[in-house]
């Protein structure tokens, strides 16, 4: 359908070397887009891109490898993310799609939390966010569009034990994402976050590998199955397409029904 597709769109992914980010970016490049991947792992980012350049031009041998870029960048240092923001739109022009996934889990009791540690995950996850979503609104504001999906979690809503940093900076990356709304909606711009389940990736390996956590989560899900990076890809291209134009501020759960049951 003509209103799904990225065609002639630019995307920034950040956090998109592998596991959600990777598969969005991928997503992306075969619904049409342009994009550029984001990380601190230089030979990560290189591989990715290559082996997706690659298989974009497979699918399409009308499509160019420069479809696929790289940007390394860390998105906790200020400088360095707004630096490297002008510096993509200097080279590519302001991204049509920002995705705001940069992540990372440090679990453990509050108590005994280091204060360093938790504000690490807050910095990935919300300040980033914020500092990149900022640097690219700079732009996307005097065009009049624009679209930012900001990667919120399951924990945006609920919460166990031992993850309080990353309850607190994905709920309030789903306050941001409002706020961005309140602010940027009147220029033309949609800002909405995407909320995975409990997903199998790199990131929860520990967790997938558990018996007795894994049994726990097929129970708790009334889908039956952790989910897989592929069941985010189809609403992220939906928010980033001319479909979703009207939906706007929203938190979007792809959880397997998780937080609609008790």
């Amino acid at each position: 359908m003509p209103t799904f597709t990225l065609a002639g769109r630019l995307a920034l992914v950040t956090g998109s070397g592998r596991g959600i980010g990777l598969a969005i970016a991928r997503g992306y490049a075969l619904a049409g887009a342009r994009v550029v991947l984001n990380g601190r792992d230089a030979s990560r980012l290189e591989r990715s891109a290559a082996a997706l350049s690659e298989e974009i031009v497979a699918h399409d041998p009308g499509r160019s490898a420069g479809d696929v870029r790289f940007s390394v960048f860390d998105v906790t240092d200020p400088d360095a993310a707004e630096r490297a923001c002008e510096e993509i739109v200097a080279a590519h022009g302001c991204p049509d799609i920002l995705v705001n996934n940069a992540g990372v889990q440090i679990r453990g009791p509050l108590t005994g939390m280091p204060v360093d540690d938790w504000k690490r995950v807050l910095d990935v996850h919300l300040t980033g966010g914020f500092t990149v979503g900022r640097a690219l609104a700079r732009h996307m504001l005097p065009r009049g569009s624009g679209k930012i999906i900001n990667i919120c979690s399951v924990q945006s809503r609920l919460v166990r034990a031992t993850t309080a940093p990353y309850a607190a900076a994905k709920t309030g990356l789903a306050g941001l994402t409002r706020a961005m709304c309140a602010e940027w909606a009147p220029s033309g711009i949609q800002v909405n976050g995407l909320a995975p389940g409990y997903i199998d990736t790199d990131l929860n390996a520990s967790l997938v590998a558990d018996p007795e956590f894994s049994g726990w989560i097929t129970k708790r899900t009334p889908g039956g199955r952790w989910g897989r990076v592929e069941d985010v890809v189809g609403p992220a291209i939906w928010l980033a397409s001319p479909a979703a134009d009207f939906v706007n501020g929203q938190v979007i759960y792809v959880d397997g029904g998780m937080t609609a049951v008790i």
